[in-house]
Formats: structure tokens, sequence, C-alpha cells
């Protein structure tokens, strides 16, 4: 399977776990699909067998609105059975609405409270450095999630500790809460900003499969490494792309069908 192959995947059935869920967050799911694909797909050490592999990358979703994105890739890998995302958001289900890591294999930590994804990756990156292991640290996090000061003090810790094991890419789909980022609290030049923290700081097209592939397979410096990708939110839905209200409403009726005819016509 391709990343791209991937990232279809992940589309196609978080519009059918949302619509049989009646679930929000659709366009942020669209937004991190292809970097979700790259991540599983062509750069993060995983082992699906054994999930708890000590030589196993560390990967966190801290925007965990999103994690329908990360539940499928981990089934799709073979973490756990692909019937089980049908369950999503049920009651009784372990698939709950904000990614969760209670008996769900592959999952490193539950997340929901934007700013504390970070500050964890922090945490196992400087213990990885001190205990001499090689694994490395992912982490996403929402363009508007940098609006939290624990984002910040993060940043600053990685530099001083010189975490270079860790990685940051931002979903940057210009688009938080309510409204634009522009318009709710502007981040004016995010590249700059974490250049000025001490970072590598890099951008690129966040759906652009190969550019995401060369830049997250780049030997570190001896400096963290932040990662802009600019996206789309709502990406590969053509009525939801850069529309505020998929960031809460759930596909069904007209909108559901309009959403499978167009993900079917661009199944690579």
């Amino acid at each position: 399977m391709t990343s791209e192959e991937l990232a279809w995947k992940i589309r196609r059935q978080a519009i059918e776990m949302t619509h049989i869920s009646k679930a929000s967050h659709i366009a942020s799911i669209l937004s991190i699909a292809d970097i979700t694909a790259v991540l599983y797909n062509d750069v993060i050490s995983i082992y699906p067998k054994d999930p708890l592999n000590e030589k196993r990358d560390r990967f966190i979703l801290s925007k965990g609105h999103a994690g329908v994105a990360i539940y499928i890739a981990l089934a799709e890998k073979g973490f756990f059975n692909k019937d089980e995302l049908t369950t999503y958001y049920s009651n009784g289900s372990k698939l709950s609405g904000h990614v969760s890591h209670k008996d769900i294999p592959g999952v490193e930590i539950s997340t929901g409270s934007l700013g504390h994804g970070i500050c964890i990756a922090c945490g196992m990156a400087i213990a990885a450095k001190r205990d001499n292991k090689h694994h490395r640290i992912f982490v996403i996090i929402g363009d508007g999630e940098c609006d939290e000061g624990s984002v910040w003090e993060a940043a600053l810790f990685a530099n001083h500790f010189k975490l270079s094991n860790m990685t940051v890419i931002i979903d940057h789909n210009k688009y938080q809460g309510l409204d634009k980022c522009e318009n709710t609290l502007d981040l004016i030049d995010l590249a700059k900003k974490w250049k000025a923290f001490g970072w590598d700081a890099y951008e690129v097209d966040g759906h652009d499969h190969d550019q995401l592939i060369s830049i997250l397979s780049k030997k570190n410096s001896d400096k963290p490494t932040c990662i802009i990708a600019h996206t789309i939110k709502g990406k590969g839905i053509s009525f939801m792309e850069n529309q505020m209200i998929w960031h809460y409403r759930d596909p069904q009726g007209e909108y559901y069908e309009r959403a499978i005819v167009e993900l079917e016509s661009s199944k690579p």
C-alpha cells in the first residue's frame, strides 16, 4: 500500500465513521490525512504485532479531536481489527471522540486538551536522550493550538535541552475554533518564530507526499525540528474545503452522498 492509498482510505473511512456516529471534526481529520499516511507508511518505525517494542518511534496527535485519522491508520497497519472502526463514538466503544490510548494498541497517550501533546513529547524526547535510546518522537499540533502558552514553553525547553530526536508538525490549515487563525489571534510568520526559539524550521505542502517524505526523513541536526505543513481544512471533499462549519457538522443526507461520490472518483 502506498501512502496515497492510505491517505485515501483514511478519508473514505473517516466519512463513514463520522456519518454513522454523527460525530464532529471531519474537516480537521481530512486536513491531516496525508501527513498521517506518510508518517505511518513511510517514516515512523512501528511494530503492529509488538506495539510496545522499545525500538518504536513515538507519535503523539496533540490535536486529539482529529483522532479518527489515527484510528484508521492503526487499523490499516494491523494494530487492531478494522471492524472495530464501526464502533467509533458509540456507547462502550474503546474508540472515543478524542484519541485515547486505553486498550488501543499503537496510541501512546490520550489527547484533547490542546497544548499538552508537545509537552509530553518533550518528556519522551529527553528521557530517550538520557537513556541513550535512538527512537524518534513525532507530534502533530494544530495552528490554533499555537495560541497556547504551553506550546512555547515546550519550544524553549526542547531547544535548551537540544532535543534533536523530536519533530513537531504543525497542521497549518489556517482555521481554529469559530474563525480563521488570522482573525482570532494572528500567528504571523510561524517559521521565523520557531527559528527564533532555536529550532530548525521548514515549510512544506502538507498534501504533497514527496515533500512530506523528504522532510520527515531528513536527519535532524543538533536542534529539534518544526515542520509547518500548509494544509487545507476539509481537504479532498470540495464542499468541505475551507468551510468552518465542517469543523462541527457531520456528513448526513446529500452531503454524505456527495462526499462518497467525490472520494470514489478520486480513488488512487
